[in-house]
């Protein structure tokens, strides 16, 4: 009896000590902190208890040493085993299927004219490739001006129109084996091979960043973006968030997105990501900031429409940017901080049609067609 009150008196202190660790302790003021903090508590409280109430003592003399070890070592090893999981866990390279955006398919997901469409291409028909994200403007388009057929989005033998992403797009035109690209502007790089380029503004979108929404933070300014993307800022409690580490994934060079990066840095050295922070395709880095296991600190980005209408982005918010909602409105106006401009971009094609399709375009059939996509349109 007179140990399990010793016991018991022990538990009622430790636990007075333990409220007024974690009422005032800095130790807890960090989430791992706090949990490494409490799992040593309570490690200790254990322990004690086993050696008041004499259980330590019966043991043989290495399991009396081996028991509070173990009490200890086993349950912070298994809390940073999970910490390493969670933060460093492979990511998988998801692609939007831009199958229900093929024209001319029953089901056509994009947008179509209500009336006749007042040009037409036909027979040698221009060429089409592009980025991902303007695939459904581009397929809506062909179904308004091209002949009626099969538009396989990834077979260029087989189909006049194809979405190979932004780089191979832009390589692509470069070598002349396409008339006419949609896309954001180049890179530097992919500008050097485009000897007679001619961009043509079609439309606007908002370059958007995201997080998982259990996120508390709400809105960054481009000096916060600029110093997460450079390095500098590396924890979200430097930006209003939790006191956790910043996952900032990025894009491979030359993919339209981190383009966009590139531009809103300006002059800024962009950080070297870790392999497992970079992504080929543009979907993986929505899936892994909606993803349950890195939701905790992860940011990507993408453009408005993609994010928000081609792909699963439950688990996402996008963020506003200098308190500006990236919305229709904030593109309309300008307000938005990140709004640019994306093109059709010829590179001295000899296809006579390309030039009045994209009259076509920037008339007012094809700006309804891009407000009817869910893009902007420059008028």
């Amino acid at each position: 009896m007179e140990r399990i009150i010793t016991a018991g008196m022990f538990t009622l202190f430790f636990g007075i000590v333990c409220l007024f660790i974690g009422a005032f302790s800095t130790l807890v003021s960090n989430q791992n902190g706090y949990v490494y903090t409490w799992i040593i508590l309570i490690a200790l409280l254990v322990t004690g208890n086993l050696y008041f109430l004499g259980v330590l003592a019966k043991l043989p003399k290495k399991a009396g040493v081996l028991v509070p070890f173990l009490i200890l070592a086993l349950p912070l090893a298994g809390y940073g085993g999970s910490e390493a999981y969670i933060n460093h866990i492979e990511i998988k390279n998801a692609e939007v299927d831009l199958t229900a955006y093929e024209p001319f398919k029953s089901g056509f997901k994009a947008a179509s004219l209500e009336e006749t469409s007042l040009f037409t291409v036909s027979g040698n028909v221009p060429l089409l490739d592009g980025a991902t994200a303007l695939y459904p403007v581009m397929a809506s388009f062909v179904q308004a001006v091209y002949p009626e057929g099969e538009y396989p989005h990834d077979n260029p033998a087989e189909s006049p129109m194809v979405a190979s992403k932004t780089d191979e797009a832009y390589g692509r035109l470069a070598k002349q084996d396409v008339d006419l690209i949609f896309a954001a502007g180049p890179s530097d790089s992919q500008k050097s091979g485009l000897k007679n380029m001619e961009m043509t503004s079609i439309g606007k979108e908002a370059f958007v960043f995201f997080v998982h929404n259990s996120n508390p933070v709400e809105s960054l300014t481009i000096e916060e973006l600029q110093g997460i993307y450079s390095g500098k800022i590396t924890n979200w409690n430097e930006v209003g968030g939790n006191d956790k580490e910043i996952i900032a994934f990025q894009r491979p060079e030359g993919s339209g997105s981190q383009t966009g990066l590139q531009n809103m840095m300006s002059e800024i050295p962009i950080m070297r990501p870790p392999t497992d922070q970079q992504v080929d395709g543009m979907g993986g880095v929505i899936e892994k900031a909606s993803d349950y296991r890195n939701y905790r600190n992860a940011i990507g980005f993408s453009y408005r429409f993609f994010a928000t209408e081609m792909v699963d982005s439950k688990g996402i918010k996008l963020l506003k940017i200098d308190n500006v909602e990236p919305d229709i409105e904030g593109i309309q106006t300008g307000k938005y901080p990140l709004t640019g401009e994306f093109y059709a971009i010829t590179n001295g094609t000899d296809n006579p049609q390309v030039k009045p399709f994209i009259e076509w375009i920037t008339s007012q059939q094809g700006q309804d067609l891009i407000k009817k996509t869910g893009y902007v349109p420059i008028q």
